[in-house]
């Protein structure tokens, strides 16, 4: 008997301090907190009765954009055979650089007194704007006129992994919120079946890693989610043998409930983020082997993509899934082409990997515009850095290079068929309008409804947002 009661005593003792952390201390605690975040700007707020951490949400202002598809270019393109035409470099091709453009300067992997090397290939004017690009972007040189060029880029780090993070997150270190999963956080998404925010790769994996695109301290359904060119395009999309689909739903009901409890009792975001994985997944069974097809998509499409087969894995491919998943309110697309680290090889690599990403990126942007979705759409292009005017490799190859190199977007509150920035006569300091990584994604953030310093979310103490402690808005590509 003194044991019986001696158990009902505690067991009371602990139902009473879970309740009053789980349901008081969260509870009410988590109510007000949203409420102060929400009338101090630092969160987007969900219209009343809205469902799930991914409604739809209001930003802090009425964006140009609503949505982004990121055509990530990893390994760093070089801007001095695409971007950024240099006639002195070109002039002064195998000489040792001037003495004073190198003070104080540290490369990553060469000997900075290495000789210039001149551009590889040659450029020419396109557009009504005239802007000189590499005569192996013929199809990006079509549509000049509708892109905006930042050739004054710059980033801190001079390593593959760390670049690609903070160009990503903010910053370079792991576990940070990608730019995705903070816009799926302000914005949620309006997509009932599909992800908000879909990861699809090309050519290899990331440097980077899933860093690049996932939640970091944010609740992980906010994250990246992969869809596969081959197979399942999610893994075990597929049930396994002997499961219909009503045994699947029943199973899965009972595990909500489950799941339904312990939220009540304990307050765990990431029981809800575990729910909607669930049942996303259910209904990606049906919504992913749609979205994969292309069967629906004419001759004359996959031609302007450049897809002789429509099943045929790769970039071409990605662009135009990344088109239909925005068509179906997919917030952010994010697309991975590691192809680019030509530290040698550099005249073939980079021929080979402008015929493989040329038209898909050119026909994105256009079959946006004709399908009136460019004009709340943001396209981004570009690496994680640039490429050294100096060689590597022999004589063809080039080092990384963070001082300068170059992006282009386009659409929603955009200029169009205008250059920003400018670099020296070697294409190796910005000498107007320097452009950090910090402030292309404050800038992005604003064209999307969000004030970057506001955009914030508590972790371990202290307020944290896309932009770390840094960032300006970029007025100048601002339509």
């Amino acid at each position: 008997m003194a044991y019986d009661r001696l158990f009902h005593d505690a067991r009371a003792r602990l139902l009473s301090r879970r309740w009053f952390f789980g349901d008081c201390g969260v509870g009410l605690a988590g109510i007000a907190a949203h409420s102060l975040l929400a009338a101090e700007g630092r969160a987007a707020v969900a219209p009343p009765g809205a469902p799930g951490p991914l409604a739809p949400k209001i930003p802090h202002f009425a964006p140009k954009a609503k949505r982004v598809v990121y055509l990530f270019q990893a390994g760093a393109p070089s801007q001095i055979e695409l971007f950024d035409h240099k006639p002195e470099l070109a002039a002064r091709d195998g000489t040792l650089p001037p003495a004073e453009l190198l003070a104080g300067y540290r490369a990553a992997f060469i000997n900075p007194n290495s000789a210039l090397l001149g551009p590889k290939y040659k450029f020419q004017q396109y557009g009504q704007a005239g802007i000189e690009l590499g005569e192996l972007l013929p199809y990006t040189g079509k549509i000049a006129d509708e892109l905006c060029f930042i050739r004054s880029m710059q980033t801190d780090a001079v390593n593959h992994a760390p670049a690609q993070i903070l160009l990503n997150t903010g910053s370079q270190q792991f576990g940070r919120p990608s730019f995705g999963a903070w816009t799926l956080y302000g914005l949620g998404s309006e997509a009932s079946d599909l992800p908000g925010f879909v990861v699809l790769t090309s050519a290899k994996g990331t440097s980077g890693g899933a860093s690049n695109y996932g939640p970091g301290f944010l609740p992980t359904v906010y994250g990246g989610i992969p869809l596969r060119s081959g197979g399942d395009s999610v893994l075990y999309l597929s049930n396994p043998r002997g499961i219909d689909r009503p045994t699947q739903r029943a199973s899965l009901d009972t595990l909500n409930r489950l799941n339904e409890l312990a939220l009540a009792n304990t307050g765990d975001p990431e029981i809800t983020a575990r729910i909607q994985a669930y049942e996303m997944a259910y209904r990606l069974q049906s919504s992913a082997p749609e979205l994969m097809n292309l069967a629906s998509e004419s001759k004359d499409t996959l031609a302007r993509y450049g897809l002789t087969d429509p099943n045929q894995a790769g970039f071409a491919r990605n662009c135009l899934l990344a088109r239909r998943l925005l068509e179906r309110g997919v917030r952010f697309v994010q697309l991975f082409h590691e192809a680019w680290d030509q530290h040698g090889n550099l005249t073939k690599a980079v021929k080979q990997n402008c015929a493989d990403t040329d038209q898909a990126s050119a026909a994105l942007v256009m079959d946006l515009k004709d399908r009136g979705l460019l004009d709340d759409t943001i396209v981004i292009w570009g690496g994680e850095f640039g490429r050294t005017p100096m060689v590597q490799g022999g004589n063809d190859g080039r080092d990384h290079h963070n001082r300068a190199f170059t992006m282009w977007l386009a659409g929603g509150g955009l200029k169009k068929g205008y250059v920003h920035g400018k670099t020296d006569d070697f294409g190796f300091n910005v000498v107007e309008d320097p452009v950090h990584v910090h402030d292309l994604n404050a800038t992005l953030l604003h064209l999307l409804g969000f004030d970057h310093l506001r955009l914030t979310f508590r972790s371990q103490g202290r307020d944290y947002r896309l932009t770390d402690v840094h960032g300006k808005l970029v007025n100048g590509i601002l339509a």
